[in-house]
C-alpha cells in the first residue's frame, strides 16, 4: 500500500505578526525599534526600493515577509553607525509593496551592486532567495547575472524619481530567477 504525501509546512498566515508586529498593530515591548526597520540614519542619504510580490494569478502577496541584505556604498558588508546591511519589512497589507529606505549599494569585486532578498509567504514551503540589481549599473561583469542569461531581466530594477521599484512573480510568465541556497 503506497503511503500518501502528508501536507506541505508552510509559513503561514500570520508569520508577518511574528517578524514583525508592527504591520499588526502591535508593539514590540522592551526591545525598542522593530528590528530591520531602520537601514540608514538620519540625515545620512538614501534611496527608496519598493518591492512587490506577485502570485501566480499576478496579484499582490499582501502578507509577504521581505529581508533584504546588501553592501554598503562602497561594497563593504560590514555594519557601520551609519548604515545597517540588514533590512526587514512586511509587505503593505493594502497595496502588497515593502519599502526600504537604503543606500545604493557598491560594488563588490566582480559583482554588480546588488540587493539579496529573501521571501517568506504563506504557501511557500521554504523562503525564496533572489537578487536586485540597478539598471543604472554596468552589469555586464556579474557572474550571477550572468547565468541568469535570457531571464535576467527578472532581477533588474526599475528606476523611479527617487529610487527603484521592482517586481517579483512567484510563478507564470516572467517569473523571477530564484536561487537553490
Amino acid at each position: 500500500m503506497p503511503l500518501k504525501e502528508s501536507p506541505s509546512q508552510t509559513a503561514g498566515p500570520y508569520v508577518h505578526i511574528g517578524c514583525t508586529p508592527q504591520i499588526a498593530g502591535l508593539e514590540q515591548r522592551g526591545i525598542g525599534d522593530q528590528l530591520g526597520t531602520a537601514m540608514v540614519s538620519e540625515g545620512h542619504g538614501s534611496l527608496t526600493l519598493r518591492i512587490t510580490v506577485l502570485d501566480g494569478a499576478g496579484e499582490p502577496v499582501k502578507d509577504a515577509l521581505i529581508e533584504i541584505w546588501q553592501a554598503d556604498p562602497n561594497g563593504s558588508y560590514t555594519p557601520s553607525d551609519r548604515f545597517q546591511n540588514w533590512g526587514r519589512q512586511a509587505s503593505d497589507l493594502s497595496t502588497g509593496v515593502a519599502q526600504f529606505e537604503t543606500h545604493k549599494p557598491g560594488r563588490n569585486g566582480m559583482q554588480a551592486p546588488h540587493v539579496l532578498v529573501w521571501i517568506a509567504a504563506r504557501g511557500i514551503n521554504l523562503g525564496l532567495t533572489t537578487r536586485i540589481y540597478f539598471p543604472d549599473e554596468d552589469n555586464t561583469s556579474d557572474p550571477v547575472l550572468a547565468r541568469a542569461g535570457e531571464r535576467a531581466d527578472t532581477l533588474v530594477a526599475r528606476q523611479t524619481a527617487g529610487g527603484y521599484k521592482h517586481t517579483i512573480r512567484l510563478q507564470g510568465e516572467n517569473e523571477t530567477v530564484f536561487f537553490d541556497v
